[in-house]
């Protein structure tokens, strides 16, 4: 087996289950005889260094030894930190000093920015990395893609709070965000019920509802809003009063995600394309809250759960899938499996082309899992369902 110089990065948002994984893919790579080199802020971290000047790059690559991950599985987010940058997609504002005038960057047809993947690949050669084993969701891989497809060695391991990555049935930090949902709603009713609203729980979730759906199904809210279902606020506004009024406790709650829209509406987002082209999403929650007063009187109470949902340490699913994965890639580079994202399918550790990231969109089996009628989680049939509904 040869040894291998192997690059570490996450990217994207933080999840509750990176530093675990991380952990388990440096330990083992380590007693394997690999080097291991982490980047710091994810994309960003290869964008940044200046080939020129590697002395005063030191912030954003560092060796890894095993006192360096002896202790990071006791706090969640990643200690390598992370950021959304894409380095074939970087605006003009953003461009690294020591790069404007480099000629590295190709200007992008179509948009204001520019590909700087020319710069990237020859860090990453100076660097002397042989295979770069990349930790993200379906805009960090994304790039891991590219660069699949400019001949350089990857591995991916997916993570994300929404479980939306494309290839797999589950991804790092699902678990623990619901776990934390059901947690803060059960909570909640206290409040709710002590003031006899009518509550309104936002949760994280772009363009799948899974989030909302299942943390819906396991703290037994009243209705569940997903992003994949456009709802109507007049049926919406009847079922709740009709929820509240049959409560004897005379309060009534619902989930909804943050993408999700009115019939006849957009998504609320806010601020400027991030590198990836999504604007910040959020707000959906309060405004429904503004219109359920509207239209019957009652009072709510607003909970945009947001960052809490992945901040802390991971539950112990979490921890499981996360210290698998790591240990996965790790197997993966030994037997010079390059070009694979590790994966879990029915249930049992697997692997698929990492490219199948951008084959498809994950979504809600709505049909199966979801009562459009009643915005209610429903499941016909519970044999041979995988076990998160996705």
């Amino acid at each position: 087996m040869s040894k291998k110089t192997i690059g570490l990065l996450t990217g994207g948002g933080d999840v509750p289950g990176l530093n675990p994984c991380m952990k388990a893919l440096v330990m083992s790579a380590l007693e394997n005889g690999h080097r291991v080199i982490g980047i710091r802020r994810g994309w960003a971290g290869l964008l940044n260094y200046n080939l020129n000047e590697p002395s005063a790059c030191h912030c954003y690559i560092k060796d890894l030894s095993y006192f360096d991950v002896r202790t990071i599985d006791r706090t969640g987010g990643t200690f390598l930190h992370t950021s959304r940058t894409n380095p074939q997609r970087v605006k003009e504002k953003d461009v690294p000093g020591f790069l404007k005038s480099s000629g590295l960057g190709k200007m992008v047809i179509g948009q204001e920015s520019l590909d700087f993947t020319d710069h990237v690949k020859q860090v990453i050669d100076h660097l002397g990395i042989d295979v770069l084993v990349t930790i993200g969701g379906d805009d960090t891989l994304s790039y891991t893609v590219r660069l699949h497809k400019e001949g350089l060695p990857v591995v991916a391991i997916p993570k994300t709070m929404d479980n939306d990555v494309y290839g797999t049935d589950y991804c790092i930090g699902f678990s623990t965000a619901i776990t934390r949902s059901v947690d803060f709603i059960t909570n909640m009713r206290t409040a709710v019920g002590s003031h006899e609203r009518i509550g309104v729980i936002e949760l994280f979730g772009r363009n799948s509802g899974e989030t909302s759906l299942i943390t819906a199904y396991l703290a037994y809210v009243d209705r569940a809003i997903i992003s994949e279902v456009p709802f109507d606020i007049d049926r919406l506004c009847g079922f709740l009063v009709e929820d509240k009024r049959a409560n004897p406790s005379n309060y009534a709650l619902m989930t909804i995600s943050e993408g999700a829209l009115m019939e006849g509406g957009d998504p609320l987002e806010t601020g400027e394309a991030d590198a990836y082209g999504h604007r910040k999403l959020g707000g959906i929650g309060a405004v429904v809250c503004e219109q359920i007063k509207k239209r019957t009187g009652q009072d709510t109470m607003y909970q945009q759960l947001a960052y809490l949902m992945r901040s802390g340490t991971p539950d112990s699913l979490d921890r499981m899938v996360a210290v698998s994965f790591g240990h996965l890639a790790v197997q993966l580079i030994n037997r010079k499996d390059f070009g694979k994202m590790v994966a879990l399918h029915g249930g049992k550790y697997t692997t698929v082309p990492v490219d199948m990231v951008l084959a498809g969109k994950k979504r809600v089996d709505v049909p199966s899992f979801y009562n459009i009628e009643t915005y209610r989680p429903k499941i016909k049939d519970f044999m041979g369902v995988p076990m998160f509904l996705s």
